[in-house]
């Protein structure tokens, strides 16, 4: 009788933690779906964790850090060194163009053009560093490593990537971030919860293989999304702004070789796979250079 109680309390625990793993599914669910919103800029799905005053907040607290960082470790270019002039009028040519073309791109994708970009408080520092990359905060906050100036090579495929930096701000991608954070964090929280009575060795491997499929399944691929997104739109922005948006294919030529180019599978990387990349670059060259067209007359490319 002892043992038939056991067993029958077991199964009641064992069923509540299903069910509590279950009402947290059915929440994670109405809290992801029911914040969908479609994305002005590329007319998909989207969703966002913070305000866009929330993120210009955080973004000016981080870029204070790495400004701060930068300064001590004496690698903060002069607002006045020359370098920083060109990348400051790159970064100000681009800006120019976001309202003509975050009007055209909703327009597109028959939306109303969004106006979250109007709060946000653009800036863009040069930091010494062997790095060819660049990054921008949520907010507008923008630095590029020198490391990326001999990569580029001039000023179009420069402009490029910063079009692509300045896309990721316009898209709110740190925001949808977040969102995507908060539902891993509940996921794990809710699967703790339903695996508290097992085995700790089960218990591990079972959160083991869970993270790797949100990790593989969601992590990366939203990551890729977002990497996609913001070659699309960062290309758009370059051309509108009068640079030449062909240098984008033979700029990621040259990124691809970095480091040997060797990386991982695309499957294992927040990055697109470079042939891919390219590839879609490619594919939308035809739109880049009617935008190029459209607000650049009288310089025709060559």
């Amino acid at each position: 009788m002892r043992g038939g109680t056991r067993r029958a309390g077991g199964r009641r625990r064992g069923g509540i933690r299903w069910w509590i793993l279950l009402l947290f599914a059915g929440y994670a669910a109405w809290q992801w779906f029911g914040s969908a919103e479609t994305d002005p800029y590329t007319g998909e799905t989207a969703h966002y964790g913070a305000s866009a005053e929330e993120e210009i907040q955080l973004g000016a607290q981080a870029y204070q850090q790495v400004l701060g960082d930068a300064q001590a470790q004496g690698a903060l270019m002069p607002p006045d060194a020359e370098v920083s002039r060109q990348i400051r009028a790159i970064a100000q040519r681009l800006v120019a163009r976001v309202p003509q073309v975050t009007a055209d791109l909703a327009a597109m994708h028959q939306q109303q053009a969004p106006t979250a970009y109007q709060q946000f408080q653009w800036d863009v520092s040069v930091i010494q560093s062997d790095q060819a990359n660049a990054f921008v905060l949520p907010g507008g906050k923008m630095a590029v490593y020198t490391g990326l100036l001999p990569i580029a090579g001039n000023e179009d495929a420069m402009a490029v990537v910063m079009g692509h930096e300045i896309a990721h701000a316009l898209l709110r991608h740190g925001s949808q971030r977040m969102a995507q954070q908060e539902l891993v964090q509940m996921g794990q929280m809710a699967a703790g919860m339903a695996l508290g009575g097992m085995d700790p060795g089960q218990q591990q491997a079972v959160m083991a293989a869970l993270g790797a499929g949100a990790q593989y399944g969601f992590i990366l691929p939203y990551g890729r999304d977002h990497e996609t997104q913001a070659d699309q739109v960062g290309l758009m922005l370059a051309a509108a702004a009068c640079y030449d948006p062909r240098t984008a294919v033979p700029l990621w030529e040259r990124m691809s070789q970095l480091g040997g180019g060797e990386r991982p599978p695309e499957f294992a990387s927040t990055h697109p796979d470079p042939a891919n990349r390219i590839q879609t670059l490619q594919a939308l060259m035809p739109q880049a250079v009617a935008f190029h067209e459209k607000y650049c007359a009288g310089q025709s490319l060559q």
